[in-house]
């Protein structure tokens, strides 16, 4: 597809909302695993270990395809409409691999493989953004962050409202959905015209981002916040359930507020990059990332509450604890050399990812161990770490 003129007078209204369905309909494959675990665990005998395990896999499928992504500037050398496309695809493929039961291994590459496909929607969709959006990109990248959001908390509501239907029919609606967003996107987005000139294979362009002090301030911010993202996000239907048990009688539908908890940060992510054109990206990721440390260290003593409080934090955590993420996003973006900026956005997820894998194994073992909620307190130093990087930027 050829990019359109840099002179183009107007960008046609449509480009963004594609743009966001897209990405929402490709990240639905993201936590179409965690929504069939309950399946899962009885048909396979798996232990609460699973959820861990399995999301584990999705990321480390991510990290895997984000490092051959940045690594040989794909998205910067190829058109991202069509990078988007094949892996939104092939991400549907490998999702539907799945079905084919009861093979844990199997299982597990199935979603190592989605992961891996995943690398080519999630940061490829937000150079596609930023190839549309010269100014406005914070606005943008918060829309297309809370499609992510939307998209990952999809499989929950799909689950709730199918509760009659086989748990298979998670992994073919979300298959679907991806296939259709990847091909309507192809067709109706070009390349865009802020894009820049096709950047050439350089393997030092990572060492290089990285002597950017403020892509170094921005990316560090980014980790901190990745270490309590997923891990908070994959433990949702676990913490709800241990709430049921410790008060017997409760009764709380899992996957709707699964689905509630995680998709209140679709609004955070929004009304975060209004805040942004107003104060600053920087100010918005502070904020979120106070907001969301503070929540972590709270949790524990909240699941002595009543079932409005408890859940009324958890609703209060879901919007904080990824507002600030596209102002990350935003952040990396602008302090990426122009030629590399899919590049940068790529390599920054997969070390954030990364650091994700660490974070689920150690709650994981955490949890098994003692099975507390005063574990969950360990998630407060991404956001402290973060807080301190993310202040050392300069505007």
């Amino acid at each position: 597809m050829k990019p359109m003129p840099a002179d183009q007078p107007r960008i046609p209204s449509y480009i963004l909302p594609v743009i966001v369905l897209a990405q929402f309909a490709g990240t639905s494959l993201w936590f179409a695993g965690n929504a069939i675990i309950p399946d899962l665990v009885l048909q396979m005998n798996l232990t609460d270990s699973a959820v861990g395990h399995i999301t584990s896999a999705v990321q480390f499928g991510f990290i895997t395809g984000t490092l051959i992504f940045a690594w040989l500037s794909i998205a910067d050398r190829m058109s991202p409409s069509l990078v988007f496309l094949i892996c939104a695809i092939a991400g549907s493929a490998t999702n539907l691999l799945a079905l084919i039961i009861p093979d844990y291994l199997l299982l597990l590459t199935s979603r190592f493989a989605t992961g891996f496909f995943l690398a080519g929607i999630y940061p490829v969709g937000m150079k596609i953004a930023s190839d549309w959006h010269k100014k406005g990109l914070r606005k943008a990248l918060g829309f297309l962050v809370g499609a992510l959001v939307l998209g990952t908390a999809l499989p929950h509501l799909i689950r709730d409202l199918t509760g009659e239907l086989p748990w298979k029919f998670i992994l073919i609606s979300t298959s679907v959905f991806a296939s259709t967003g990847g091909v309507l996107l192809y067709m109706t987005v070009p390349d865009g015209p802020f894009s820049s000139r096709r950047g050439i294979f350089k393997p030092d362009a990572i060492t290089q981002l990285f002597k950017n002090k403020n892509f170094r301030s921005s990316s560090f911010g980014y980790f901190g916040h990745m270490w309590e993202l997923y891990t908070f996000w994959a433990f949702i239907p676990v913490l709800l359930i241990a709430y049921q048990n410790f008060h017997t009688g409760t009764l709380i539908n899992v996957s709707r507020f699964s689905f509630l908890i995680i998709a209140a940060g679709a609004a955070g992510c929004a009304i975060g990059g209004y805040f942004a054109l107003k104060y600053s990206s920087k100010r918005v990721a502070a904020v979120s990332l106070i907001v969301s440390g503070v929540c972590c260290l709270l949790i524990p003593f909240f699941f002595g509450l009543n079932e409005i409080l408890f859940l009324s934090l958890l609703m209060v955590w879901g919007f904080f604890v990824v507002s600030d993420s596209p102002q990350f996003s935003s952040l990396v973006a602008a302090s990426s050399d122009s030629d590399y900026v899919a590049t940068g956005l790529t390599i920054v997820n997969c070390i954030g990812f990364a650091i994700t894998i660490v974070s689920l194994q150690l709650m994981n073992i955490l949890w098994q161990t003692f099975q507390s909620p005063y574990v969950l307190m360990v998630l407060a130093v991404g956001p402290a770490l973060g807080l301190i990087a993310i202040l050392k930027y300069r505007d």
